[in-house]
């Protein structure tokens, strides 16, 4: 006899909700979970297989608990005077900021975002326990310093996620927002920079801000511009006494051998992967220019996706490209329907798909 989860002691407040999901199909042209389409270059992968077959040398043994070499590469890369001793990782960004959450949220607390946003962000939140509290974005889905400080002012929430550029809608964050909702906050802050690779080169990061701010974490993956994302490496930065707390809540030795001499070897090459960021950008551009022309409003971006607006039906948009072996994503946004860019010859075919429609 099968069971449901009705049948099994659930956790009350896991009753009734639904996990993540995006569509997983093989399909020619899969556009809809924002991965780096680009291969990893020939000479990288190499290079990360070395590391790798340096690593199962001694895989008998249990990794670097404090992952000290990876946590130097990633403070080299973000600069701005950056030590390890303020950088954490975990097996994608998702876990770092169940990390943070574990620390610094759980029963009778509360998180805060601004919808729509990451959608999993509440589902995090739910998972310690905590209380999730959805905060409101302009029309175009911007956020000025003093409605976003005035909105957390009057929730007070323990943790706040500030997603800059925001998914699922591409919308650039000011630094004067965060440092507006910094101070009208006491909990901590995030900067979810997933995206931030693809800003324009001239966008400071939300880094040049931890300097006195010990509540302020910035976290980044290694999914998006460095085409990494089988791998599963997030990582942040943040004050070392904040990072002290995340070690009373990561399992132990959680990231393994094999993920640390990839993730390290990957870093190496950061100038190649981060070659194949330009390239997406201008297919990213192309695809609003082309989505305007034909009539659709396409939303400023500063990810490697466009969110449109202007669908009469996303569902049956949805499944007419399906059919013609284009996979993109519905995200619940009444009219509108999100596109990552790929490499030309999949943007073409998505442009060309989405026109013959």
């Amino acid at each position: 006899m099968s069971v449901s989860l009705d049948d099994l002691p659930l956790r009350d407040d896991l009753r009734g909700k639904t996990p993540y999901g995006a569509p997983q199909a093989p399909l020619p042209v899969a556009l809809n979970v924002n991965e780096n389409s680009h291969p990893v270059p020939e000479d990288v992968a190499d290079d990360i297989l070395d590391g790798i077959a340096h690593a199962l040398r001694d895989i008998n043994r249990y990794p670097d608990r404090e992952f000290s070499a990876l946590r130097e590469g990633f403070a080299d890369y973000l600069g701005e005077g950056l030590q390890q001793e303020q950088i954490w990782a975990a097996n994608g960004s998702n876990e770092v900021l169940q990390h943070i959450l574990q620390a610094f949220a759980g029963p009778g607390r509360t998180a805060f975002g601004f919808g729509p946003t990451y959608s999993m962000y509440p589902l995090l939140t739910a998972g310690t326990g905590a209380r999730y509290i959805a905060g409101t974005r302009g029309d175009d889905f911007t956020l000025s310093p003093s409605d976003a400080a005035a909105q957390v002012d009057a929730v007070q929430p323990d943790v706040i996620f500030l997603c800059s550029p925001n998914n699922p809608t591409g919308t650039p964050l000011s630094l004067e927002t965060i440092e507006a909702v910094y101070d009208a906050s006491h909990g901590i802050v995030i900067v979810d920079e997933a995206y931030f690779e693809f800003a324009p080169h001239e966008q400071a990061s939300a880094v040049t801000l931890l300097q006195g701010r010990e509540r302020l974490v910035v976290s980044r993956t290694m999914s998006k511009a460095f085409a990494f994302a089988g791998a599963r490496v997030g990582y942040m930065a943040a004050d070392p006494a904040l990072i002290d707390a995340l070690r009373l809540v990561r399992l132990p030795y959680h990231l393994s051998a094999l993920t640390q001499a990839a993730a390290t070897a990957a870093l190496r090459h950061a100038p190649a992967m981060l070659g194949m960021v330009d390239e997406i950008v201008v297919q990213r551009d192309r695809i609003s220019a082309t989505l305007s022309a034909l009539g659709y409003t396409p939303y400023e971006s500063w990810s490697n996706f466009v969110l449109f607006g202007g669908v009469d039906d996303p569902a049956a948009t949805w499944k007419a490209l399906y059919d013609r072996g284009i996979l993109i994503r519905d995200v619940g946004l009444p009219h509108t329907l999100r596109v990552t860019a790929g490499t030309e010859e999949e943007s073409t075919a998505f442009l060309e798909a989405l026109a013959s429609l």
